[in-house]
């Protein structure tokens, strides 16, 4: 029986389905929005495009009076940000559509999985900079200005690059101003974001784990010694004291 309702969700998810789309100029920007959108309606987020040149774009699905309420949240937030570009809403996309385009990839995976992450308590941070050397420098800043941690980081193409962080609301919130006057005194700021408690959906679609430190290990560095090191003998210096005036002259003038 729960074999045949998960496959009726699953049947009515794709076939009933409508599809809603956002696109903007900043990754932080859709990772913004793709929160508001999950937080203003019941929809799932499958996933984002990134199509080169700073353009990204949020994919959503889900009933159709909810995608379109989500797509509504989701362009006031881009406007907000002023990076937004376009947005679209299709009622019933057919079959070949969801077959070619990226769309539908984690529909099946958001069925099958309600599992809880364990860093959905912790904040999430980004800063994005035009130039690689102004995002390294901004996560050397976030890093020494607070407890966080970098997860990752993500390229979208025209020189953009955006450094993210974990950790709690106000260690995150000191981490990115930090990071942004830095980025500003290095290259240019492109976007901030800080999204205080991210939902599973969120967490699963960022590339914000794939490398997490749960604790500092020791550095080690390779050590190639060809000799042996042995103890040092002591030598015992004369007590010039006791040595002849003749002996210390000569001692003194070599």
């Amino acid at each position: 029986m729960e074999t045949h309702n998960k496959s009726s969700h699953r049947q009515t998810l794709f076939m009933d389905s409508a599809l809603g789309l956002v696109s903007t100029r900043s990754f932080p920007a859709i990772v913004g929005t793709a929160d508001m959108m999950l937080k203003s309606a019941g929809v799932h987020l499958v996933g984002y495009e990134k199509i080169g040149g700073g353009h990204c774009t949020a994919i959503i699905r889900g009933g159709v009076a909810d995608v379109r309420l989500a797509i509504e949240s989701g362009e006031d937030t881009a406007k907000q940000f002023g990076q937004y570009v376009s947005s679209l809403v299709i009622p019933r996309p057919y079959p070949n559509l969801d077959v070619v385009l990226p769309i539908t990839g984690r529909l099946s995976q958001i069925i099958q999985e309600n599992s809880y992450s364990r860093l959905s308590n912790l904040a999430v941070g980004l800063v994005e900079t035009k130039g690689f050397p102004a995002v390294v420098g901004a996560a050397d800043a976030m890093l020494k200005a607070a407890d966080v941690q970098l997860a990752a980081y993500e390229k979208i193409g025209a020189g953009l690059c955006t450094a993210i962080i974990r950790g709690s609301v106000a260690n995150v919130a000191v981490a990115v101003e930090a990071g942004m006057y830095e980025a500003e005194r290095i290259g240019e700021l492109n976007a901030i974001m800080v999204i205080p408690r991210p939902l599973d959906e969120l967490e699963k679609t960022l590339p914000v784990a794939n490398c997490w430190i749960e604790e500092r290990q020791p550095l080690n560095l390779p050590i190639n010694i060809k000799e042996p090191i042995t103890e040092a003998e002591l030598v015992e210096l004369p007590d010039l004291s006791q040595v002849p005036e003749t002996v210390k002259e000569t001692i003194i003038e070599e």
